[in-house]
């Protein structure tokens, strides 16, 4: 997924393929107008983590994401044209990294990108803003305050991605424990499940740690009525960062210190692989992941306990923790026009809708509504009343989501509290300038 291709990321192996239109050639005969007319189509690339080797498959093959496409096909005559990252030609080099080169270089004409990219590149005037689209007067408020950049909405995801806390109900019940709202019940909860012989509370990995540290570091923030006023304080400089993250930070290492989670497992753990099987069997009660881990089999989706997925820990409760991707259109792209038109059908309610259902997802539009699972049921009811946290947001200059799944690892790894709050200051210092 392309939420995991984070920056920083572990040197991954990667390739292109590009999915070419076939030409007919070789006719001696002028009154053959074939290979005319496939030269005349019309195109739009997709960079993309996302492969597609067939384009005639039949819909009930394709991905959520290739039903829109088609649909986008359909309405407006053209053919998307895969260009994607997989596992071959691109050693050493994370997916944002070749993002963030294909868009300087006009390779394509729309993207899929991480939140660290849609601000570096939006930033750099690469993106395309586009609040002119319909279907961008269908959008949640969050949606717009995430892919902002100097005023432009340069990105619009095709889903909103929460996180949470995925526990399991029967264990909290077997301790007599009700599920955790604070920092301090959550502390409360991990003393009293190693009283009763679970040495490990919490299932950790190298990558969503950070959860935690947004929870508590923005949640008035972005929930006290004063967002565009702290976030223009941050941008400025007389608000630091480090003092918003600071408490998230402690609250990690106490973690580590009373051994609720194991730090050295951790930081060189893959997210779902680690603590998976632990959490399936019954032996650990907590682990955090993505809304859609909760709907599929290969992950959480088929509990033999009763599991829930609650927000973060924070002074405001339970706290959702909302990252973005997003599709882009490059604003000096070779067929720039049509990929806005066909962005502007893939994110439509009407595709939307058949995007959620498929994926039972949280839609980007406040048109779309789709039923989540029971175990996604408190996590959803935060977030339909407004609240959550951004764990990405391009109105920030410092990017949020990917440095400080870094500076976590740099604690995992043993660095102090204070140093890893010197990090981001050399950030906001660095961003200032």
């Amino acid at each position: 997924m392309v939420k995991h291709a984070r920056k920083g990321a572990a040197a991954c192996l990667a390739g292109l393929l590009v999915l070419a239109l076939a030409s007919c050639g070789g006719h001696e005969n002028p009154k053959n107008l074939i290979p005319q007319e496939k030269e005349e189509e019309r195109t739009v690339n997709l960079f993309s983590p996302m492969e597609k080797t067939d384009p005639n498959a039949e819909n009930v093959a394709r991905t959520a994401l290739d039903l829109t496409v088609a649909m986008a096909e359909e309405a407006l005559g053209v053919t998307m044209v895969y260009r994607t990252y997989t596992a071959e030609n691109y050693q050493d080099k994370t997916y944002d990294e070749v993002c963030l080169d294909r868009a300087r270089n006009n390779m394509d004409d729309l993207y899929l990108l991480n939140p660290d990219t849609v601000l570096a590149l939006g930033a750099e005037g690469k993106l395309m803003d586009l609040s002119g689209l319909d279907s961008a007067r269908n959008l949640r408020e969050i949606i717009r305050t995430a892919n902002t950049v100097d005023g432009k909405l340069v990105a619009i995801p095709q889903e909103v991605v929460a996180y949470g806390l995925f526990v399991n109900k029967d264990l909290f019940d077997r301790c007599g424990l009700a599920l955790p709202e604070t920092p301090e019940d959550f502390l409360e909860c991990c003393r009293v499940f190693q009283e009763n012989g679970i040495e490990t509370p919490v299932g950790a990995n190298r990558w969503w740690l950070e959860t935690f540290v947004f929870a508590q570091a923005y949640a008035d923030l972005y929930n006290g009525g004063n967002t565009e006023a702290e976030i223009a304080a941050l941008n400025s400089g007389k608000a630091r960062y480090s003092d918003y993250m600071r408490p998230g930070f402690e609250f990690l290492q106490t973690l580590i210190d009373c051994g609720y989670i194991d730090a050295e497992k951790a930081l060189v753990s893959e997210a779902i692989e680690a603590e998976g099987p632990d959490f399936l069997a019954g032996k650990t009660p907590i682990v955090m992941a993505y809304w859609g881990a909760a709907n599929t089999e290969t992950a959480y989706g088929a509990a033999d306990f009763e599991m829930q997925v609650i927000g973060f820990p924070s002074s405001r409760g339970q706290m959702p923790v909302m990252p973005m991707t997003g599709l882009a259109v490059g604003a000096e792209a070779e067929h720039r026009e049509d990929a806005a038109a066909v962005l502007d059908v893939m994110v439509s309610d009407e595709a939307l809708q058949l995007y959620s259902e498929n994926n039972r997802v949280i839609s980007p539009s406040k048109n779309v509504k789709v039923d989540c699972v029971p175990a996604l049921r408190l996590l959803n009811e935060r977030i339909e009343e407004g609240v959550y946290v951004l764990g990405s947001n391009a109105g920030m200059s410092v990017e949020q989501w990917g440095n400080t799944c870094l500076i976590v690892r740099d604690l995992l790894g043993g660095s102090s509290v204070e140093e890893c709050m010197a990090a981001f200051d050399a950030l906001q210092d660095a961003a200032l300038k």
